[in-house]
């Protein structure tokens, strides 16, 4: 069933942080100038208690997005129903304007991996994960976004370059796409290719939300530069720099900042959103050096 792409119109142009609780207390406090929250989804699947309640709070003054890490949509077997039907569930009760998945597999029968693991990217592949997305959109009776991964390594069976890759599962679907800038600067660095280029040919048309994260610098056994997408430290310069080139392409965009890991106080996470306001802002012809 093809659907129209997320729409962001109405969104607050300013970025938005993933919600820790740590910083609840700080936010509720004062009601920060902030454009959004995002939750991962299989946090909030139990039917109550404080991780509701808080969220509750949150979503009673601010947008809401839904960032799931489990459906496996390129996984081997079919999506998990309960799992679907459970996210359906928190889509209902929260009404988030975005909900958004990763191209990825993480699962194997009953049992879930530590990682987002990548695909190859054949005709087959594109068919199967075309049909999960399909399958989750119908769910949810709503376009999802499909995020582009961080690799360590690239298929031989590939065929399809990722960007063509998703440009046409989003072609079939009707689904939009959540650009990660971090991912495209470490998947690139890894496997030798300018991040530039793959910006380039990203489908910038199908773009409803930007995520920016730190990661962390290692060497592999040849001393190779090696990239962890590791969400422990701030937005490294060089994604400062390929965020400010996509927005020049597309302008405004809800742009997430993500940390998931040596969490800031509240005030150091929420500089680094007000830095992609700044971004953004200056995208519509200001001097986006300057202003960030």
């Amino acid at each position: 069933m093809t659907r129209p792409a997320p729409s962001t119109e109405g969104w607050p142009s300013l970025a938005g942080v993933g919600l820790k609780p740590q910083h609840v207390p700080d936010i509720l406090g004062g009601f920060p100038a902030i454009g959004f929250f995002e939750v991962h989804a299989e946090n909030y699947m139990g039917a109550g208690g404080p991780p509701h309640h808080d969220l509750a709070a949150i979503r009673a003054h601010y947008p809401l997005s839904i960032h799931g890490v489990g459906l496996s949509l390129g996984g081997a077997e079919d999506i998990d129903r309960d799992h679907l039907a459970r996210l359906a569930e928190l889509v209902r009760r929260y009404e988030p304007a975005l909900v958004s998945e990763h191209l990825a597999w993480s699962s194997i029968g009953a049992t879930f991996l530590n990682d987002l693991l990548p695909l190859p990217y054949t005709p087959a592949m594109l068919d199967r994960v075309a049909g999960h997305v399909a399958q989750v959109q119908d769910a949810l009776a709503r376009p999802i976004l499909l995020e582009n991964p961080s690799t360590y390594l690239a298929f031989e069976e590939s065929v399809l370059e990722e960007t063509d890759f998703l440009a046409e599962i989003a072609r079939r679907t009707g689904c939009g796409l959540l650009l990660d800038v971090n991912n495209i600067h470490v998947a690139s660095i890894n496997q030798g290719r300018p991040p530039e280029a793959y910006l380039a040919a990203f489908p910038m048309q199908r773009v409803g939300e930007i995520h920016l994260a730190g990661h962390a610098p290692r060497r592999d056994s040849l001393g190779a530069p090696l990239l962890i997408d590791s969400h422990d430290r701030p937005v490294a310069e060089p994604v400062w720099d390929l965020y400010r080139a996509a927005i020049r392409r597309i302008g405004p965009v809800p742009t997430l900042i993500e940390r998931d890991a040596d969490i800031p106080e509240w005030a150091e996470l929420h500089a680094e959103a007000l830095r992609a306001h700044r971004c953004m802002a200056a995208g519509d012809g200001g001097d986006l050096a300057i202003a960030c």
